[in-house]
């Protein structure tokens, strides 16, 4: 990578480039100019060449992009290029409906394991897993290489299960639960998902002349 540091804006950009290229190369595109890239993304010409300077020698002069090593670069940066295995804690609507998701799989975040402390959804069967007990997470935790927990549980039982999977020393959170968690971010990495956030910029964006 050509430098060591990497804004957040151009965090928040990767996902997007990562899924263009992901859809060029399906399409049997193999080199792409930065004009044309730009386009896909609704980004200028030079904003696209700055980003993919970051990654050090992708492009080449006249030629653009090589589509498969501009994906694969920028796989390696989102940590892509691995599997990570995930948990979700909360089977309900949310925790089900990431469970049954096919393009994590793909990517490369597998679930293995659901929990839920509700008798009508324990042993339930959600896609190739069935709903245990959060009574076991613990076990589970110890027994088992988690990489990522998914929180989908309601708002006032977020922070106990938060606390429980930092006792275990669970290093990522992916959190649906409506509340912004207490938690030592040199010990955890969490991504809050508030999904009313979206709609109430929908409805400013909506709002104005």
């Amino acid at each position: 990578m050509a430098n060591d540091y990497i804004s957040d804006a151009l965090i928040r950009r990767l996902p997007s480039y990562y899924r263009h290229l992901r859809e060029l190369e399906a399409e049997g595109i193999e080199q792409i100019s930065s004009k044309e890239l730009g386009e896909r993304m609704h980004q200028t010409p030079s904003q696209v060449r700055q980003d993919i300077n970051c990654f050090g020698g992708v492009g080449r002069q006249g030629y653009g992009y090589h589509v498969p090593e501009l994906k694969k670069r920028v796989g390696e940066i989102l940590g892509l290029d691995h599997e990570h295995r995930m948990i979700i804690i909360g089977a309900g609507s949310i925790g089900s409906a990431v469970a049954r998701y096919p393009s994590f799989s793909n990517e490369g975040f597998r679930t293995i394991a659901l929990f839920d402390n509700r008798p009508e959804a324990i042993g339930r069967q959600i896609g190739d897993l069935t709903v245990q007990s959060t009574e076991n997470l613990e076990r589970f935790l110890d027994e088992n290489l988690v990489d990522i927990a998914v929180l989908a549980v309601p708002k006032h039982a977020a922070q106990e299960v938060m606390d429980r999977l930092l006792a275990k020393q669970v290093a990522a959170v992916w959190n649906f639960a409506p509340t912004d968690l207490q938690y030592d971010p040199q010990r955890c990495t969490v991504v809050n998902v508030h999904l009313s956030d979206s709609l109430h910029i929908l409805s400013y964006r909506m709002a104005q002349p």
